[in-house]
């Protein structure tokens, strides 16, 4: 289980980020002073850390710049600032990611997962029955031959490995399509992807095993799944 630390001095945003991380198969710590730091980082040994900018006693382009230099470790900034200025110093003390609050939930794990897996410490090649994907690599196989997916329909299929084992409703679906999409998506187009991902994906699109219905809630990934 990865370990993740939230650097956030709002109280309802570190109950909220705790609750989905752990929903997610996460565990968590949280401070949220500067001053706590030091000591949270040689009590434990994390895999992440989420930071916000903004704390009350230190300024988090300082934080990340210094763990950087002592910590290996992917750190994704998490905050409201959201001027070009401020991403760009974000990145330049080191930052692997910076997202603006308010953050799409699913983005945000999809981004934590991207990060451990450029760390390696989560896997990155993931087989459901005879479908290969390799999100290094961004490749999809099928019986060892490519499968040629649209940029929506490859980041569709990644929201349903990125949440295996959990079913996904059509509601939260049509949020993350409709922010990769950049425009309206209704509930008819969300079905409509679906099905041009299966016929891509499945031996027989009309039985589906690779991506199940789940009837009246929404969809899940089939339970033949591996990952290395």
């Amino acid at each position: 289980m990865n370990h993740i630390l939230i650097v956030e001095d709002n109280k309802e945003i570190t109950e909220n980020l705790t609750l989905l991380l752990k929903e997610n198969g996460f565990s968590i710590e949280s401070i949220s002073k500067q001053s706590e730091l030091e000591k949270m980082l040689e009590k434990n040994k994390f895999d992440l850390i989420l930071l916000d900018l903004i704390l009350p006693d230190g300024n988090g382009f300082s934080i990340c710049n210094s763990i950087k230099k002592k910590i290996d470790i992917p750190i994704i900034i998490l905050t409201a600032m959201k001027d070009e200025y401020s991403i760009v110093t974000g990145f330049d003390v080191g930052a692997d990611d910076y997202i603006s609050k308010p953050f799409k939930p699913l983005e945000l794990i999809s981004r934590i997962k991207n990060q451990l897996r450029r760390y390696k410490k989560s896997p990155s090649v993931f087989k459901i029955t005879n479908l290969k994907v390799d999100t290094i690599k961004g490749s999809v196989s099928k019986n060892d031959k490519e499968v040629v997916l649209t940029a929506l329909e490859y980041k569709l299929l990644l929201l349903f490995i990125n949440h295996q084992g959990e079913i996904m409703s059509r509601s939260r679906l049509l949020e993350e399509i409709w922010d990769i999409a950049g425009e309206f998506v209704n509930d008819n187009t969300l079905t409509v992807y679906i099905k041009r991902l299966r016929e891509k994906i499945e031996d027989n699109p009309t039985n589906p095993i690779i991506i199940k219905t789940v009837r009246g809630i929404g969809y899940k990934i089939g339970e033949c799944y591996e990952s290395f």
